[in-house]
């Protein structure tokens, strides 16, 4: 259920979510696709591209692909039905252990205006970065574990289909 106020609210006690599902939905027309990197301590780096197909105003067909740095696939697509309030319900978090700020960070689709979202879980720290030029998934997640780092994701590109 949504805060009435404030449709970036999902829950009581929780922040604000960075976008909400409709903005998620608008930014997601014409079948949007995105590749990222993902870096997990000890391992060599993956790479997967996520389609937005069969887009809809209740959601869309997210088709996830593990492919290599120039796109192709190296195997099979794993797709889902989600809604746009489902990909919002991902950047919901608890009010008492996130903290909001705005940032400029450089990233390889260039420098973006950013909200960076730093969420902690005891020794367990995840930052965010959602560019608010392109609502939906962060455009840099970092995941640190007792200080050090165990994983990075960022994004790579962010195209309409």
């Amino acid at each position: 259920m949504t805060d009435e106020a404030d449709p970036r609210v999902l829950a009581p006690g929780t922040a604000p979510t960075p976008f909400t599902a409709e903005e998620i939905r608008e930014g997601s027309r014409g079948g949007k696709a995105i590749r990222v990197r993902i870096e997990i301590a000890g391992e060599e780096p993956l790479f997967r591209q996520n389609r937005y197909l069969d887009v809809d105003e209740e959601g869309a067909t997210l088709e996830r692909t593990q492919v290599t740095l120039d796109g192709t696939p190296t195997g099979e697509p794993k797709s889902e039905r989600v809604t746009w309030r489902e990909l919002q319900a991902h950047a919901s978090f608890p009010d008492e252990r996130t903290a909001v700020e705005e940032e400029r960070i450089d990233t390889p689709m260039g420098e973006l205006d950013c909200l960076r979202y730093a969420v902690t879980e005891g020794t367990l720290e995840k930052v965010f970065w959602f560019a608010t030029s392109l609502p939906g998934m962060p455009v840099r997640t970092v995941t640190c574990s007792d200080g050090e780092v165990v994983m990075t994701v960022t994004m790579l590109s962010n195209t309409a289909g």
